[in-house]
């Protein structure tokens, strides 16, 4: 074969006896999967058919395209995979006739992959209309025979090969969005298609019922290669995204290992699976995607510990030799069975996009297996103690070096952050995100970097830094919301005294910050993003002050500030405050300490508050309230006992409205109130903002009541966001949030460190 002599870079060659070629044995390193894993899909990307970009032919090609983007340190798989669900505005082909068929749902799987890099919900936004459909509009058929007409037979999953297209995307959506009808529906129609296909005797599925009675030549039954890989690869993909703590799950299980079982048993000495697994010998071609499914699958139960790996890793190096062998010099992978060919004899330069699918799957298997052979992983075992679904939660754990973090049921590298906690410090604190479903418990690999053949850029999602060209500003953001406070140097040059964190908005989830600065274009509405929010002289969204029962005594803009991480998954910084007269003499400074993460539309303040004065302090920490609108007072939210206050301000012109929130401890508010005294700028309330200018002032500060102990951390929320993101609409929604995001605080992730 033509790929011998250009692949001796990457592969010993070794010859054997396999009465077509000669064969390429691939050396046991991660750096050669990933190189030939990248030219096959270099090879791919250039001779795409560009022919129903949706249908299952790419998609299946996309879901090995999405598996290498995560272990590859070449963004362009990725952005490859975008530029797909852009161009087609994310939504699944397209059919009168076919709203049901499991094969146009399979891009599905890409998309919401895609969504849990980006979070950005117009990624799932058609799919979940497209799968509502399906739940509200029964299939016309409870029937799973299959000489039905097709337009009816194929409303439900009635051949095997749906397996792979259809339930990995139903629970990649459930995960996505945490709705319980979507991974019921999946359960509910994998069980019905593997009770009604699948052979107890042979642990292989039939194709279709139409498949029942027929034999080979040899008398053998009928089970195809590549329908079988299908199921069993569609399985394996079907359990990374199931809760491990869900029922079906072990029954899930035991049904992969039978399977796995007979297909290592009828594995060929060449490596490959013939067309028909139990009459190989009337059907010579080797073929690629049968046996790029079952590499896939077998490494994925390897690398589970589902499937010895005694016994099973043998049989996956020879597929993924096997699989070597068909890759020629310029990257094009052959010996693809064409979709509805003959299986026993077919052209064996022939390739497809779901041949190139499956061998990029099998790859990140073997290059997870060649990884974790090489590291040694500190296993780190996170549990979700409450009783609701939890998206992009970060895990803290104290471990120091220079890591990666491996998903525990995929190949896939975590975007994480290791970060000294403080500067000039060995760098002690690992952050990375999960998500998980009520009551589950996962377990991630956290290894040495240079186990890995390249280390993933990330997907950077926060960002904070210190602003000099614009007055002493501090800003910071996540992939939700920015935020700025002032330094000493806006006194001088506008007279602007306050050190209430100010909201900046935005509709999409990329950063802002640098590109506010840059443009100065703050107040215009942008289309995506502005600051339509006032501060002035009030707490603006989370600012505090010492109480005295009837005023708020308040600090000056600060003086020092530190950076102390700025993303991927968390930014975290320090302001300092000089004293300020807190009320009779008594002299309070302050140390703030603000982080973001990934993902949150709320910051953590960790302030310490020091005064010569041991007495505890009475702390107001308030929400900037305005005048503006009649309703005002009806989209005030409270919640004493678990100490969260939700303002979702009325809006003054039409540039949307800006919610915002607090979150202190549980249980350590003593009053809700109001501080009419201490904003010279109420009188203003009714100036309505030109539409270049900032959103109306605030009229007075909306507080929540709390004490403080001097030089003992004081520890909240807060959080804002705009109804015009899509994310909070209404008030209602908008409350929802915060209540849970206080639920949260209270149940904390439970995360175990160790072998």
């Amino acid at each position: 074969m033509k790929n011998t002599l250009r692949l001796g870079a990457f592969f010993v060659v070794t010859l054997l006896i396999t009465g077509f070629q000669l064969r390429a044995e691939p050396a046991n390193t991660p750096q050669s999967v990933l190189a030939i894993m990248q030219q096959v899909a270099d090879w791919q990307l250039a001779h795409a058919n560009t022919n129903h970009p949706t249908g299952w032919v790419p998609a299946v090609g996309d879901a090995g395209f999405m598996a290498l983007a995560g272990i590859s340190a070449d963004p362009k798989y990725r952005e490859a995979m975008r530029a797909v669900g852009e161009k087609n505005q994310w939504d699944l082909p397209v059919s009168n006739t076919r709203k049901y068929h499991a094969d146009d749902q399979c891009i599905g799987q890409t998309f919401t992959e895609l969504y849990f890099i980006y979070r950005e919900p117009k990624m799932i936004a058609p799919m979940r209309d497209r799968f509502e459909y399906i739940l509200t509009h029964p299939a016309a058929t409870t029937s799973l025979e299959f000489t039905q007409p097709h337009a009816v037979a194929q409303q439900l999953w009635s051949w095997c090969d749906s397996l792979f297209m259809a339930p990995p995307a139903w629970v990649r959506l459930y995960t996505a969005t945490g709705d319980q009808r979507y991974l019921d529906f999946a359960m509910k129609n994998l069980w019905q298609t593997t009770d009604y296909l699948y052979d107890k005797e042979e642990h292989l599925y039939f194709r279709d019922s139409t498949f029942f009675k027929k034999r080979e030549a040899n008398g053998q039954k009928v089970f195809w290669s590549r329908g079988n890989g299908w199921v069993l690869a569609g399985l394996a993909r079907t359990l990374q995204y199931l809760p491990t703590n869900h029922p079906d799950r072990p029954r899930i299980e035991q049904l992969f290992k039978e399977m796995a079982e007979k297909v290592r048993s009828v594995q060929q000495a060449d490596g490959f699976w013939r067309s028909s697994l139990l009459d190989p010998q009337s059907y010579p071609a080797a073929e690629t995607s049968g046996t790029g499914l079952f590499t896939y699958g077998l490494a994925w139960g390897v690398n589970q510990g589902l499937l010895d790996r005694a016994t099973f890793e043998p049989a996956v190096r020879k597929g993924w030799a096997a699989l070597v062998s068909c890759v020629e010099a310029d990257g094009k992978l052959t010996h693809v069975q064409p979709v509805g060919s003959d299986p026993k004899k077919f052209n064996p330069e022939s390739t497809d996009q779901f041949g190139v699918g499956a061998f990029l799957l099998a790859g990140s298997e073997m290059y997870r297996m060649d990884v974790l052979a090489q590291a040694k992983p500190v296993k780190v075992t996170v549990t979700n103690p409450a009783g609701f679904w939890r998206e992009t939660e970060t895990v803290e754990v104290k471990l120091g070096g220079n890591l990666a973090v491996l998903d525990g049921l995929s190949s896939r590298v975590i975007d994480s952050q290791i970060y000294a906690a403080e500067p000039g410090t060995t760098p002690d604190t690992l952050v990375f995100q999960v998500d998980l479903a009520s009551g589950e418990t996962r377990t991630y690999d956290v290894i040495d970097a240079s186990a890995l053949a390249v280390v993933p850029a990330p997907i950077i999602k926060t960002f904070a830094r210190y602003v000099p060209e614009r007055f002493d500003d501090f800003a910071w953001e996540s992939d939700r919301i920015a935020h700025r406070t002032y330094g000493l140097a806006l006194i001088k040059a506008e007279g602007t005294i306050s050190s209430g964190p100010d909201v900046w908005i935005k509709k999409n989830r990329g950063l802002i910050v640098d590109m506010m600065y840059k443009t100065k274009h703050y107040h215009e509405d942008n289309g995506e993003e502005m600051d339509d929010y006032r501060v002035g002289k009030s707490r603006g969204c989370g600012g505090l002050g010492i109480w005295d029962g009837t005023k708020l005594h308040v600090s000056s803009n600060w003086k020092n500030q530190k950076l102390i991480t700025s993303g991927p998954v968390r930014s975290e910084f320090e302001l300092t405050y000089d004293a300020w007269d807190a009320g009779n003499g008594r002299m309070v400074s302050e140390t703030r300490r603000i982080s973001i993460d990934a993902g949150s539309w709320f910051s953590k303040m960790h302030t310490v508050l020091t005064s010569d004065d041991a007495s505890p302090l009475t702390v107001g920490v308030g929400l900037a309230e305005r005048a503006c609108g009649t309703n005002g007072t009806e989209l005030i939210a409270q919640d004493q006992t678990e100490g969260w206050l939700s303002y979702f301000q009325p809006e003054d012109r039409p540039k949307g409205i800006t919610a915002v929130a607090i979150v202190l401890p549980k249980g350590s508010v003593t009053e809700f109130t109001t501080d009419d005294a201490s904003l010279p700028d109420a009188k203003l309330h009714a100036e309505v903002p030109q539409p270049t200018h900032e959103g109306a002032p605030a009229i007075r500060d909306l507080l929540a009541v709390t004490h403080a102990q001097p030089g003992q951390p004081l520890e909240y929320y807060f959080g804002a966001s705009w109804d015009r993101s899509g994310d909070f609409t209404t008030h209602e929604q908008w409350e929802a949030y915060v209540k849970r995001f206080a639920e949260r605080r209270d149940q904390p992730l439970q995360v175990t460190v160790g072998n």
